[in-house]
C-alpha cells in the first residue's frame, strides 16, 4: 500500500494496470510521463517526487557535469521499426528537487520525432524557450511550431502536450511552477 491506497485502488485511479505498477515499483518498467503524471496526481504529489533519488546535498549551485537527467520512454505506438528504440525524452534537472520547492527549471530534451503522450493538464503555469531544434506545442485545439530561439507561457491548466518534429534533438529550457515534472 502506498499513502493508504493498495496497488489495485491506486491503478483504478491513474487509470492503468496493476501489473504496470508493480513493475514500476520493482524498476523493472517506467511509465510515459502521461501515465506518471495519472499517478502523482492520485498519490497527491507531483512527478518530481516520484522520480527523485535519495537525497542530494543541497546547495544554490548546479554544475553541469553533475546535472541529474530522468529519461522517459517514448510512446510505445511510435516504436521505430526494425527492433530501433523509439524516441525518448529526457529531462536535465538544472533544479534538484526538493520538498517545499515553488519552482522546477529542466531541460527537456526531444530525441527526434519524440513526444509526450496525450494532453495533461495541472494546477500552475509553464514557461520555455527553445535552446536548439524544433518545438511542436499543442495547447487545447490550438498548434504551434517553434524554431530555436521562440518562447512560450501558458497556465498548466490548459490541456498541453508536445512532439519534437523534426530530425535533429531538441531541448527546451522548460520552467514549471508548482514543481510537476
Amino acid at each position: 500500500m502506498v499513502q493508504q491506497l493498495t496497488l489495485k485502488a491506486l491503478a483504478e485511479q491513474a487509470g492503468c494496470s496493476e501489473s504496470l505498477l508493480s513493475k514500476v515499483e520493482g524498476g523493472h518498467a517506467t511509465p510515459s510521463l502521461a501515465t506518471l503524471h495519472r499517478i502523482a496526481l492520485a498519490l497527491d504529489t507531483n512527478i518530481a517526487t516520484l522520480v527523485s533519488g535519495p537525497g542530494a546535498d543541497v546547495t544554490p549551485v548546479q554544475r553541469a557535469s553533475e546535472r541529474p537527467s530522468v529519461r522517459f520512454p517514448a510512446v510505445q505506438a511510435r516504436a521505430a521499426k526494425g527492433g530501433r528504440p523509439a524516441p525518448a525524452i529526457m529531462l536535465e534537472r538544472l533544479i534538484v528537487p526538493g520538498p517545499g520547492q515553488l519552482l522546477q527549471g529542466d531541460i527537456h530534451v526531444l530525441e527526434p520525432l519524440a513526444r509526450s503522450d496525450e494532453q495533461i493538464s495541472h494546477i500552475g503555469e509553464e514557461l520555455g524557450y527553445v535552446l536548439e531544434g524544433e518545438l511542436e506545442l499543442t495547447l487545447g485545439d490550438q498548434c504551434y511550431r517553434l524554431q530555436a530561439g521562440d518562447s512560450f507561457y501558458f497556465p498548466s491548466t490548459e490541456p498541453h502536450s508536445y512532439r519534437n518534429p523534426g530530425e535533429c534533438t531538441t531541448r527546451v529550457l522548460w520552467i514549471n511552477t508548482p514543481p510537476t515534472f
